[in-house]
């Protein structure tokens, strides 16, 4: 697989690969990398066709993760897991291409650019986008239901993880760490004694939540981003993580997203063939997501302190652990 590929081999390689997208034109133009991080990429460049530009993105693998912290999907069941998506009415990007080994770009695929917002503290707080704000409970929703519909018989191979799945996970990847936090150590004594008992394991996205949808200032919801978690496991995971308050983005009255409630959020669920958990199930989701979030912040912190990735970026994110034991010590306290 080609790694470390920098801008001009990507340019090199997606303009031959340009005509065989667009064998009428094929030129690619206005190529400029979007994100960056450990091993994923995300590139945004213009197609020329006969119809006129067409946006698109490539989304690559630019090294290969073999540590206790990797959980990513291999790309190709990403794309394999948005055309199902696309075909059971979930907005996302529509593929264009599964990259092959002759394409030169590694492990990789491109789909169509969407338009939109994904910061989430301008969704939840920007005037102009109080239009979207009153219908993305309703979307979120539709939207989950549509994925949980999906039957996983039809599938490629994919992770099946229930609550007791999850938590030792994350606690493996605690216990490696080494640190002495005293209020995640009661989190997960906590969730191990609450814990629900496994459903019939669906389709779970893994990271349904405000900064990885793409949203219309007036249409709301236009495509839902980040398949690499999707899992088997317990519907209400999509739902609780929705709720988490670090994806509220300082609008905390309006758990879900930071856009609407969370009796929004199950209405359209359940309108939408959702199969809709108990309120209690959605909260236990909600704190175990929120304990997860607070061992990635963790781990942030872990890789900036020992030098592995000297970004401000890794280091603001570990910063917030203290705000996750926040959260789990009310949602604790709430609970009991």
């Amino acid at each position: 697989m080609e790694q470390g590929l920098g801008p001009q081999a990507v340019a090199f390689a997606l303009d031959r690969l340009g005509p065989v997208m667009a064998p009428e034109d094929g030129a690619i133009s206005a190529l400029s990398r979007l994100t960056g991080g450990a091993s994923l990429e995300t590139w945004a460049f213009d197609l020329a066709t006969a119809q006129g530009p067409r946006p698109l993105i490539l989304r690559r693998r630019d090294a290969v993760e073999d540590t206790i912290f990797s959980t990513s999907l291999p790309l190709a069941t990403e794309a394999a897991l948005l055309e199902r998506a696309s075909a059971a009415g979930v907005p996302v990007a529509g593929l264009v291409r599964l990259c092959e080994e002759a394409d030169g770009l590694g492990e990789a695929y491109i789909v169509t650019r969407i338009a939109g917002e994904t910061l989430g503290r301008r969704i939840v707080a920007a005037e102009s986008f109080a239009p979207a704000r009153a219908l993305l409970g309703a979307q979120a929703g539709q939207a989950l239901a549509a994925i949980h519909r999906i039957d996983p018989a039809g599938l490629p191979p994919l992770e099946t993880l229930d609550a007791r799945g999850s938590l030792a996970r994350y606690e493996a990847i605690h216990r490696r760490i080494g640190a002495q936090r005293p209020v995640l150590e009661a989190a997960f004594r906590f969730l191990d004694r609450e814990a629900p008992p496994p459903v019939a394991p669906q389709l779970v996205h893994g990271d349904f939540r405000n900064g990885n949808l793409i949203v219309d200032p007036d249409k709301g919801l236009v495509a839902v981003l980040d398949w690499e978690l999707a899992h088997l496991g317990d519907p209400a995971e999509d739902l609780g993580w929705l709720c988490v308050n670090s994806w509220r983005f300082g609008e905390t009255a309006l758990p879900v997203g930071g856009f609407a409630t969370l009796e929004a959020l199950l209405d359209a669920y359940r309108a939408a063939g959702g199969d809709s958990p108990p309120v209690s199930r959605v909260r236990y989701w909600q704190m175990l997501g929120s304990l997860k979030w607070a061992i990635v912040c963790l781990m942030m912190y872990e890789s900036f302190a020992s030098g592995e990735e000297r970004t401000m970026e890794r280091a603001a994110i570990g910063r917030r652990l203290s705000e996750c034991e926040v959260d789990l010590l009310a949602l604790m306290q709430e609970v009991a």
